[in-house]
């Protein structure tokens, strides 16, 4: 990339992921709503087979109550392959995910026979019986129900009433549209919820969007907790206890991935609080491994990023694509540095680096300046940059991390414990740490 191109895209992703214009953003909505007397609308999208929407669909009632809004239901179809590449881990993993969800919000968990998604006569059913209440209100009432019979029958389709040749007919009518919708406002999962421009995933950031209309005046009691509150890292003390000792934490990483990058401080905090060995593998991204990224995947990781970084108080938006050789000069340098002791501080270098100072890894001095603050010189970058050995190693841990049945990053596990994808289950995994304890 030129250093100008450079340039142009680290001003443009600046401004588009700046806390301001998101302010801005929420603020002339709000003013044009209130200037026109609209009621506050907030449109779900809801994909009958998905694990995280079975979820969705328990809270909907109590969102509609809590909040002054009207929830605005739609039927949508799961991800494109180049949204979703690896379909068969996914259904996997989304499965076990949401089971842990369910667990620590009181809800009631997808079931679904030798860990496999319901039958297709079973989901086409269902979405049959979604498509006959997409009024609001019927939706609200309803889907729960709905939902539980598809996901507590084992899969099987008698346990919904078969739908007529007119119903299904109906139902993929709703979904086409459901989709259309989706794509246009600039998203791609179901277990979606859209409100005056911005887009919020699953349980995961319905804590965005309670807040956002908690602060637009629109809960009925702000006393009241949130129905599905942020849930962190929260090095409780140890009262004399330590991991016990030869306790893992493997932390498989992208430095293409920005998650990665909000997760490192944190994982950090807790193989230090807890006494474990921080293990790092590194893996290459997966559009170097030819798995294509939508545009809207692409726009909507951003700005979530951009909300998740200023609720973790870590600068983002200075960003320049480390994506190519960036990644791969990185990785030779990760690996130099891992072998002195030092990986976690070069890693962490890089990460902030790329996605929050603007530094350009493809040059000379960009990548002078991330090993510098580090500890490394210049001398050091042109010994390690020839060193091939790296990618050996990053193709075991890709392996190493299929063989988990993940395949994203960032990506999780202490000692021989199944494996968390997403900063987001750092909780989890200072539960298993805190499990270690003697």
């Amino acid at each position: 990339m030129s250093a100008l191109k450079t340039a142009i895209a680290r001003s443009l992703t600046q401004l588009y992921t700046h806390p301001g214009l998101r302010r801005a953003r929420r603020a002339r909505a709000d003013w044009w709503r209130r200037l026109t007397g609209a009621t506050a609308q907030v449109h779900y999208f809801h994909q009958a087979d998905d694990p995280y929407s079975h979820l969705c669909a328990q809270v909907l009632a109590r969102l509609a109550t809590h909040y002054q809004i009207t929830l605005l239901p739609h039927l949508v179809s799961p991800p494109q392959d180049s949204a979703a590449p690896e379909r068969a881990r996914l259904a996997h993993w989304s499965l076990r995910d949401a089971a842990t969800l369910a667990q620590a919000f009181g809800l009631q968990a997808p079931h679904a026979p030798n860990g496999s998604l319901p039958n297709a006569a079973a989901v086409q059913a269902a979405e049959a019986a979604f498509a006959q209440v997409l009024d609001a209100n019927a939706f609200v009432a309803q889907a729960a129900a709905i939902s539980a019979t598809l996901w507590q029958s084992d899969g099987n389709a008698s346990a919904i009433d078969t739908p007529s040749a007119a119903a299904l007919q109906h139902a993929a009518a709703a979904k086409t549209e459901g989709d259309a919708l989706r794509k246009r406002r600039g998203h791609y999962l179901g277990a979606t919820f859209f409100y005056a421009g911005e887009w919020y995933w699953g349980l995961d950031r319905l804590h965005f969007l309670e807040a956002r209309l908690r602060d637009e005046g629109l809960c009925r009691d702000p006393a009241a907790p949130l129905i599905a509150p942020a849930r962190e890292v929260t090095l409780a003390p140890l009262h004399g206890r330590r991991a016990a000792p030869g306790t893992t934490l493997d932390y498989f990483l992208s430095f293409r991935s920005p998650y990665t990058y909000l997760a490192l401080p944190r994982v950090r905090a807790l193989t230090a609080h807890y006494g474990a060995t921080l293990r790092l593998r590194f893996v290459l991204p997966m559009v170097m491994r030819g798995l294509p990224v939508p545009v809207e995947k692409r726009l909507y990781i951003v700005t979530d990023v951009a909300r998740e970084a200023q609720r973790l108080g870590m600068p983002f938006g200075k960003v320049v694509d480390p994506v190519g050789k960036p990644v791969e000069r990185g990785y030779a340098l990760l690996s130099r540095a891992i072998a002195a002791g030092k990986g976690v501080e070069f890693a962490a270098s890089f990460l902030q680096g790329v996605w929050a100072d603007g530094l350009d890894a493809g040059n000379d001095a960009g990548l002078n300046a991330i090993a510098a603050r580090a500890g490394f010189d210049a001398a050091w970058v042109q010994t390690a940059l020839p060193d091939p050995s790296w990618r050996a190693v990053a193709g075991g841990n890709r392996e190493e991390l299929l063989a988990m049945e993940l395949w994203g990053v960032p990506s999780f596990r202490v000692d021989n414990n199944p494996g968390h994808w997403g900063q987001d289950r750092l909780w989890v995994i200072e539960q298993e740490l805190r499990a270690t304890l003697v």
